[in-house]
């Protein structure tokens, strides 16, 4: 009996103890890997910190509030300050563009990337349905920016139903010109503040005194590229039920957001996107007038004038015989104008490693949006007008080549292309390809979807990523006919 006892014991004891032993063997590997480790300490302690603070953030954002525009605002005014201060530092250590980009990636990840998944994508508003009109508007030391902002409130048809996300990135002191005639850059006065102009205005002053017109100010200095300016005005969205996005230098048509509603309402698509470049700001003064308008069909891999980096949309044109009120079938997005319900910021949202881009932004959004269900349209009638030439004015790229050294920039915007050129399955950006992987990072959460492939969207756009050609035969965007798959709405588009 008492042998049969001890034994007991034993067992009991050793149950207990293995017990013990995998349940801690589980609790690491899901902590801090793929192996056993033997103590806490092996993980890193910044990476333990980062799963408990995870936890605390999810758990305190079970049942709080949207977070409000000037949640958003503080937090990326923070943010940029302190990306910064980090450029400044490695600017005095004479610092290589691949320093640049570590840096922004690491800070990135630790921050803005976090806030990102973990409390704005889930504390996001609910989207409105009562016919409100988000417009993001990006402005880079613009001076067209204040008539743009009037422009767009005078001439809607329901302005207590627009509401404006500016992301203005203006020179507030030490202020150099553009690049004028003989390369010559002076001295020049603060950027008017547009915001404030209006806001100041007669006609103005009524929309920001309720809330009608958000702003984040950023120093030229801190400026990341239009892309980066994007993703900071789609986090001021605050639940309207239609989302636009166009420049800071653009003019609007009568009525031109109900007309922009009507269209998306038209096309022949659950989840249509309607988007085009516009014509010049002068057209677009006019009258509406029903006749056609210009589509997007060609992308370019290089012309005689843009390097050769990334595909390109190249230019547009009017192609179709007459008006039509159904928009016709699109392969791209473009960055300057576009529109659809706001739903897509949940689906596509804007990625957040993606500064100092400038070519890239288009294809990227178009084979993104495509790919998670989303069709793309030209507008059936115009409703938006840009100014296309502005010789002489401050660049982005300029202030880039100032705050982190001369001759940065290329070299920078390049490296960062690679990450589009990987979602859109460029072989030599391939993951096996890339020296540093960090330009892939949390990619899975700002790529492809899974409605669509992104090799049926380059079938349909027509494009050979390997060769880097463009089929001369896909016509059916200039033909102004549905694109192959969807033949059933032939029907719409006869007799063009």
């Amino acid at each position: 009996m008492g042998r049969n006892c001890a034994e007991k014991l034993f067992n009991v004891v050793f149950l207990v103890v293995l017990v013990s032993v995998v349940g801690c063997f589980v609790v690491l590997i899901d902590g801090g890997g793929t192996r056993p480790v033997n103590s806490r300490s092996e993980l890193g302690a910044s990476a333990m910190l980062r799963k408990e603070e995870t936890q605390e953030i999810v758990k305190k954002n079970i049942d709080l509030p949207p977070l409000t525009p000037d949640d958003v605002i503080e937090y990326f005014s923070k943010w940029l300050h302190e990306l910064h201060d980090l450029f400044v530092e490695q600017k005095g250590k004479e610092s290589t563009f691949i320093d640049n980009w570590e840096g922004y990636f690491k800070l990135a990840e630790r921050t803005i990337y976090r806030w990102d998944q973990e409390v704005y994508l889930k504390r996001m508003p609910k989207r409105r349905y009562d016919d409100s009109i988000f417009l993001s508007l990006a402005s880079y030391r613009d001076e067209n920016c204040l008539s743009t902002i009037t422009n767009a409130f005078a001439k809607s048809k329901d302005s207590e139903k627009l509401f404006v996300g500016l992301v203005q990135q203006n020179c507030f002191e030490g202020c150099r010109s553009g690049v004028l005639e003989g390369a010559k850059v002076i001295d020049v006065e603060p950027d008017p503040d547009c915001h404030k102009l209006f806001c100041e205005s007669e006609s103005g002053k009524k929309h920001c005194d309720a809330g009608r017109v958000r702003v984040l100010r950023v120093n030229e200095t801190e400026s990341l590229g239009p892309y980066a300016a994007r993703f900071f005005a789609s986090k001021l969205w605050g639940g309207e039920q239609w989302y636009m996005q166009v420049d800071s230098h653009m003019s609007f048509v009568q009525d031109w957001d109900a007309t922009s509603v009507k269209m998306l309402e038209t096309a022949p698509s659950k989840k249509p996107v309607i988007s085009h470049y516009p014509p010049g700001i002068e057209i677009a003064k006019q009258a509406k007038m029903k006749k056609p308008t210009s589509r997007l069909c060609g992308p370019a891999f290089c012309d005689p004038y843009n390097d050769c980096s990334v595909i390109r949309l190249d230019g547009a044109a009017v192609y179709d015989k007459k008006y039509l009120p159904t928009p016709r079938f699109s392969p791209f997005v473009a960055g300057g104008y576009f529109i659809a319900n706001s739903d897509f910021l949940r689906e596509v949202p804007f990625d957040p490693f993606l500064p100092w881009i400038f070519m890239g932004e288009e294809i990227i959004m178009s084979a993104r949006l495509w790919t998670h269900g989303y069709d793309m349209f030209s507008p059936s009638e115009n409703v938006v007008g840009h100014i296309y030439v502005r010789r002489h004015k401050p660049k982005f790229w300029e202030t880039v080549h100032r705050v982190l050294g001369f001759g940065k920039y290329n070299p920078l915007s390049d490296f960062v292309v690679d990450r589009v050129k990987n979602l859109i399955k460029y072989p030599e950006a391939a993951a096996d390809m890339l020296e540093r992987k960090s330009i892939l990072g949390h990619i899975e959460d700002y790529g492809m979807g899974s409605v669509r492939t992104v090799e049926q969207y380059l079938e349909m756009v027509g494009l050979d990523i390997t060769k880097k050609i463009f089929y001369s035969e896909t016509k059916w965007c200039e033909k102004g006919i549905p694109p192959p798959g969807f033949e059933e709405y032939d029907h719409l588009y006869s007799g063009n």
